[in-house]
């Protein structure tokens, strides 16, 4: 017996100094605020002791377009589609609750309805009563959520290999190396703790395609910004919450343009959700690239971004009916 519970202290032993050499802390956020929100960010509250680290450009009276990120990134993962747009568009994008400048959410506010409420929040403290609302892959499901709830808001949705579908990651072969980790229970405490940034550099690589996307800039980018003060916290809470896609019968309740784009070797979210919600949602359009992965907006930025504009140029005119067509 004595061997045993000797052996079990060793064992502590060696688990405690790993967790002391390998443990990586959090980052300074005054440090993160000086590197990432310099200008043209603001820091706006919305309530609830949230506030927002957001970037609001282009014109002031222009359509006004919300761009929302996915799961672990920020908001300078659109920075290719608004050097593009600006000139045209006021291009919003914002740090979602728990990510980037932004960080936790005080009431550990994660579900998707919280969310929603949060890009209202946001478009009102702006003073936006009516745009177009776009995101990609967790900000994605996010747009379509906002949108079915405030369709008299919302003049537009882009959705960018984005979530909410049925297809699981399961049904596509492939996967994320840490999304698939913070799925695992005796790893995702851990994951607060121990954040090597070989794990951030392989899940963006494992995410994208064009291998360009996965720069030292970028990785450093993610894994700073996963470690800014209570956002590796806010990720355990949010991938302990349960998922249900959308149902069928409110994506063919809504009338609202749709923009789909996504990449067909996404090895994330399936291409099998883009026909997915192009078949129930009824003003759809639907436009997907061949060799590209997970992050379309920032793989093939041409392509996407001039799909984008002229779906954006299309919502200036009006529809068709069968009595203009005669």
């Amino acid at each position: 017996m004595k061997w045993v519970v000797r052996g079990f202290l060793a064992l502590v032993a060696v688990l405690v100094v790993a967790f002391v050499i390998f443990r990586t802390p959090d980052t300074d956020a005054a440090e993160m605020r000086a590197k990432y929100g310099g200008p043209p960010s603001q820091f706006v509250e919305i309530g609830n002791g949230v506030t927002v680290h957001l970037r609001d450009e282009g014109p002031k009276d222009a359509p006004a377009i919300i761009l929302l990120h996915g799961s672990n990134a920020d908001l300078h993962t659109w920075e290719p589609w608004v050097e593009a747009l600006k000139g045209q568009y006021r291009v919003v994008r914002f740090d979602q609750v728990g990510h980037g400048l932004t960080g936790p959410a005080p009431d550990k506010g994660y579900t998707q309805s919280d969310f929603k409420e949060y890009v209202g929040s946001v478009a009102d403290k702006l003073g936006l009563d009516r745009f177009v609302v776009g995101g990609n892959s967790m900000g994605g499901g996010v747009a379509l959520e906002y949108a079915l709830s405030a369709p008299e808001r919302v003049t537009g949705v882009v959705l960018v290999d984005a979530g909410g579908g049925p297809i699981r990651r399961a049904d596509s072969g492939g996967g994320n190396l840490g999304f698939t980790l913070m799925r695992v229970p005796g790893v995702r405490w851990m994951a607060t703790q121990i954040t090597p940034r070989g794990i951030l550099e392989e899940s963006l690589r494992q995410s994208v395609s064009n291998q360009e996307v996965a720069t030292d800039e970028a990785v450093d980018r993610y894994w700073e910004l996963l470690r800014y003060p209570g956002n590796r916290a806010a990720t355990l809470e949010r991938f302990g919450l349960p998922r249900t896609p959308f149902s069928k019968e409110r994506l063919r309740a809504f009338d609202r343009p749709v923009l789909i784009q996504w990449g067909d070797q996404d090895p994330i979210i399936p291409v099998g959700n883009a026909s997915w919600f192009a078949e129930h949602l009824p003003n759809s359009t639907l436009h997907i690239y061949n060799g590209i992965g997970h992050l379309p907006h920032e793989e093939a930025v041409t392509a996407s971004v001039n799909d984008l504009k002229a779906w954006l140029s299309s919502l200036d005119r009006p529809r068709q009916t069968d009595e203009s067509q005669e």
